[in-house]
């Protein structure tokens, strides 16, 4: 992107946002406003949105990270009953009706439980700041929101395992993603807790460097989890 296409994106957003905000529509619609408007159906500031692709999943995974700050451990304990049980209803409750329609419709079952996942599916990079806005996070109705979109969260790595097995993304078994993921989950928790002992230790108490340290680690893995596709 270049810094004249910048420039534009944020001019748009300085001046939808407040206005989506103000009429009580919310930011995160404002700014998907502002990018609709500066891309190629819009004024085709941006005609090629693959060339801002990777600095827009950066956006998402910094805006989750600092989400993820915000909450509590033993916040997250106590809603375990509604992590699995709302959360579980919710996705049963959507995907298994979406996926039987879709297979009644002629689609095969692998590519039925596809859209019956994927029409499951919310997204928490535009429901929590909206709650966040609106001061809902605490209220009953927030809780049991967060809950439904943290099982939805938890969610999809299995999930995502499977289709790459069964093929029904439209690719071929996806072993050395599955291998990968399998070694993230062995081998991430002590090396996180290795290098988060070292900032402990050599840090100085700054909370700024612990911060930088755990999206050091979740862009990482990330980043080491998209090679191997």
């Amino acid at each position: 992107m270049s810094a004249t296409a910048l420039l534009i994106l944020l001019a748009a957003s300085v001046l939808l946002v407040p206005l989506f905000k103000r009429f009580g529509l919310g930011s995160v619609l404002g700014y998907l406003v502002a990018g609709i408007a500066v891309g190629p159906d819009g004024l085709g500031v941006v005609s090629r949105p693959e060339s801002v692709l990777h600095t827009a999943e950066l956006g998402v995974t910094l805006l989750m990270f600092l989400i993820g700050l915000e909450l509590q451990p033993s916040r997250l304990w106590a809603l375990r009953r509604q992590v699995f049980g709302l959360g579980a209803l919710q996705m049963a409750g959507v995907a298994l009706p979406a996926a039987a329609l879709a297979a009644a419709l002629g689609l095969g079952w692998p590519g039925a439980a596809l859209v019956g996942v994927a029409l499951a599916m919310s997204s928490t990079a535009y429901i929590l700041p909206l709650l966040a806005e609106r001061r809902e996070l605490t209220t009953r109705f927030g809780r049991e929101t967060f809950a439904i979109l943290l099982f939805q969260d938890v969610s999809v790595i299995p999930i995502l395992a499977l289709l790459a097995l069964t093929g029904a993304g439209g690719h071929a078994p996806g072993w050395p993603a599955l291998a990968a993921l399998l070694a993230v989950a062995m081998t991430g928790r002590p090396v996180l807790a290795t290098m988060f002992r070292y900032v402990a230790r050599f840090g100085g108490g700054n909370r700024e460097l612990f911060a930088a340290a755990a999206l050091l680690g979740a862009v990482g893995i990330g980043v080491g989890l998209s090679s191997v596709g």
